[in-house]
């Protein structure tokens, strides 16, 4: 379970990480096309900023429902989230196409890896420690911090 965990983990701050790269370099030239370029910049950066502000929120509602309906379930769930989130993201028509709507769905595609991330991590690390060997608790829940910083 804890390599599940880990490598869970590790595709879903991918996912999260690879956005903020693209965020910067090409997002605000087809999203953000109305405003200034130094403008467009910024908004993209700040479509990165929205994730961070929900990620607490994605804790504590996945860690509710896991108690309730059980943690690998919604770790499931916040795999599932962010995979599509992420496809979202890929397949979305730019500005030019939809208008408004693109960045309005960028934004939409964000909070959900944002609630995804928050919930996934906590539930990854708490599933690595709870089917660690008892004297390797501490080393197995280690694990999941590191690519988050």
């Amino acid at each position: 379970m804890a390599g599940a965990s880990f490598v869970g983990t590790t595709i879903e701050w991918y996912d999260f990480f690879i956005y903020a790269t693209a965020a910067q370099l090409v997002f605000g030239q087809h999203f953000f096309t109305a405003l200034s370029p130094a403008a467009a910049s910024l908004a993209s950066v700040t479509t990165i900023g929205v994730t961070f502000v929900v990620r607490p929120l994605g804790g504590i509602l996945m860690g509710h429902f896991g108690d309730r309906l059980g943690r690998r379930t919604m770790l499931v769930l916040a795999l599932l989230l962010m995979g599509v989130a992420t496809v979202g993201v890929g397949l979305l028509p730019t500005y030019d196409r939809i208008g408004l709507a693109a960045p309005v769905l960028l934004v939409v595609f964000r909070l959900m890896q944002g609630l995804s991330a928050g919930g996934e991590w906590g539930g990854a690390a708490l599933m690595a420690v709870e089917h660690a060997p008892v004297h390797r608790r501490g080393l197995f829940g280690a694990f999941e911090s590191p690519r988050v910083v």
